[in-house]
């Protein structure tokens, strides 16, 4: 569908043609005119599907309509809550972006910044709010910021918000908020939990489930069996070698992970660096800076803080340790083959992963081809707990076999082992 089928303002419709968007995706579909409508919804969409565009439009348009409006310092009209400050920048990008024809004020108050310009913000009206749960409450609990006028709420990966023990806080900040309040709840999984905090917040919401591929077409997904950590270094460092790899995020299962890697690929000469949520905000944004700017080749991440990175050019992801969370793997390899380019998703696997990978190949529906290296071939199996455990997988990928695209060294071939015979 158009763009131009929706009731919007035309200085925003003018800002998306500039974008170079002409059709909505689905979740812009069928989100965007409900929101409009004023409705109450939750919406389950997997990462890349323009999420972000299908709640911002909709508050954007409506500061257009009440541009007249008498606005009060420290008094927000719209507030977006998201799990991590990467997505909250990205929100805020997005803000701009769509709203780049509109007169509005829109600030961040993220946790891990300064607080001397969030204060300075915070003493003139402003229109939306973009911020993390934690800092939020300390300026609600510092008297800085009074929520009540807030009209629209939006929960951003609201099941991530929840992984990461913010209900309280989540539930605390929605308290605080106007009582007609609209409120638009995003998120990828549903669950009991997710269920009693919609079912709190939310009245009679409208429930969108946009069915999408969970995993992309043009990522070119591959795993390698790796005997023990030793191993897996050495699998790690022949494929960084790769002439093909011209930038990656290596994810690691934690903070210090993350740290002891990156430390030792720069020692090793290569341009890397960490990003965790220990890490200061300034040092995360240099981080993300320098590899948006080619200055980094690789990042070594972990899963909160690579929620919202969207770098152009990441032509590798390598899972170094798999997630425990099978929607993790998903926004994980959705890093690279951005914007319909081709991708690679690399995972090493470890002999008791087999758990892990059994997840998310029950989640995506799909096997992850097996991938062998000439002279790392490993010596153990996958440790299956249920051998003849039967498990269907979309056509096209059942067997398990790898595609014939092969790493650019001859020596570097799939495996030809069935996805019932796992090495």
């Amino acid at each position: 569908m158009s763009f131009k089928n929706f009731a919007l303002h035309p200085s925003i419709l003018q800002s998306i043609e500039h974008c170079g968007y002409t059709t909505a995706t689905p979740i812009q579909t069928e989100a965007i005119p409900k929101a409009l409508e004023g409705k109450d919804l939750i919406a389950s969409a997997n990462t890349g599907t323009g999420k972000t565009a299908a709640f911002v439009l909709p508050i954007l348009n409506s500061i257009a309509k009440h541009s007249s409006k008498k606005k009060q310092a420290g008094h927000p009209s719209n507030l977006i809550l998201t799990p991590t400050r990467e997505l909250a920048t990205q929100v805020s990008q997005a803000i701009n972006k769509y709203g780049k024809k509109l007169r509005f004020t829109s600030i961040s108050l993220l946790g891990g910044m300064p607080y001397g310009p969030q204060l300075k913000n915070l003493s003139r009206p402003v229109d939306i709010v973009v911020a993390t749960p934690g800092r939020l409450i300390d300026h609600i609990e510092r008297g800085r910021i009074n929520l009540s006028n807030v009209k629209m709420l939006v929960l951003d990966e609201a099941d991530r918000m929840l992984d990461m023990g913010f209900v309280t806080e989540v539930n605390k900040i929605a308290d605080a908020t106007a009582k007609d309040r609209q409120t638009l709840l995003f998120t990828a999984t549903w669950d009991k939990k997710m269920a009693q905090l919609a079912q709190r917040l939310l009245t009679n919401p409208e429930r969108i489930q946009v069915e999408t591929e969970v995993t992309q077409e043009n990522i070119d997904q591959r795993l390698h069996i790796a005997d023990d950590a030793g191993h897996k270094n050495r699998l790690l460092h022949h494929i960084l070698d790769d002439e093909n790899l011209k930038q990656a995020i290596i994810f690691s299962s934690t903070k210090r992970g993350a740290d002891d890697l990156a430390h030792s690929l720069r020692n090793e000469g290569y341009a890397a660096s960490a990003l965790h949520g220990d890490m200061k905000q300034g040092a995360r944004n240099r981080a993300l800076t320098n590899m948006r700017r080619g200055k980094l080749r690789f990042l070594v991440a972990t899963d909160v803080a690579a929620r919202g990175i969207d770098v152009t050019g990441i032509s590798h992801v390598i899972n170094f340790d798999l997630p425990r969370f099978a929607e993790d793997y998903v926004h994980r390899i959705g890093r690279t083959g951005r914007a319909g380019a081709e991708g690679t998703a690399i995972s090493f696997a470890l002999p008791d992963d087999m758990r892990h990978l059994e997840r998310i190949e029950r989640y995506t529906g799909q096997s992850v081809p097996r991938y062998i290296i000439e002279g790392l071939e490993p010596t153990r199996k996958l440790q299956q707990k249920a051998r003849n455990k039967k498990r269907k997988f979309r056509s096209g990928n059942n067997s398990g076999v790898a595609r014939k695209k092969n790493y650019s060294s001859a020596s570097r071939k799939p495996s030809n082992q069935s996805h019932s015979r796992r090495r």
